[in-house]
């Protein structure tokens, strides 16, 4: 495993924010700030000069804002981890943010700490959501209640399967993978199975972009 550290670029537009992030962030071990942005397209180019790890964005910025230069970065430079810092813990800015291919969603309260576990968990290609996002998509996902869940008769989108399409709702319901498998009486690697299955057929890179595409189709009701 390399120890070389995990390059970081900031990308913020108000200055004092930016200039403390990169402060705090200079000072975590195993982190290293290449440069810091104060717009979305400043960001992408950064990152591509840089081949940086992890940007840390905001969202709302003039000109290209973080969520425009999320869906660049994800175009241009796929081995990019975007983690989004920001204030907004609407529905709309992290299901958009996550959509564009955000891996993280924090909010400007998180410590140093957290930034540096958010960090650390994106540049290893893992989802890290700040509670009160993760809880917002949870209720996204529970909102949809026009009907019962997906069944065998259901046309089910992306080729899906009946089985797939349950063990979607039941991440869009936060359960993990061994509550799946305790809940549908299938093994762990069969659930495991059946959730490369979905992220291959629904393109999500991981559980926070499925859960949003259970959300954007309305797989997200109970199983009744």
């Amino acid at each position: 495993m390399s120890d070389a550290p995990i390059t970081v670029i900031v990308a913020d537009d108000q200055r004092v924010i930016r200039d403390g992030l990169v402060t705090i962030l200079g000072a975590l071990d195993g982190i290293r700030v290449a440069a810091a942005a104060q717009d979305g397209a400043e960001a992408v180019a950064l990152a591509v000069e840089h081949e940086a790890d992890v940007v840390l964005m905001d969202l709302h910025m003039p000109g290209t804002d973080g969520i425009e230069a999320t869906r660049r970065l994800r175009e241009q430079l796929p081995s990019t981890a975007v983690v989004v810092l920001t204030t907004y813990t609407d529905d709309d800015s992290i299901l958009a943010a996550l959509e564009a291919g955000a891996i993280g969603y924090l909010t400007k309260n998180a410590s140093a700490a957290d930034i540096h576990r958010g960090i650390a968990a994106a540049a290893a290609g893992h989802t890290i959501l700040d509670p009160a996002a993760a809880a917002r998509v949870m209720r996204a996902a529970r909102r949809q209640d026009a009907g019962p869940g997906p069944g065998p008769a259901d046309t089910l989108p992306d080729g899906l399967t009946g089985r797939e399409a349950q063990v979607l709702v039941l991440i869009a319901q936060g359960l993990s993978n061994a509550e799946i498998a305790a809940k549908l009486y299938l093994s762990r690697s069969t659930v495991k199975t059946h959730i490369n299955q979905i992220f291959a057929k629904t393109g999500s890179r991981d559980r926070s972009q499925a859960i949003v595409y259970a959300h954007r189709h309305a797989l997200t009701a109970p199983e009744r």
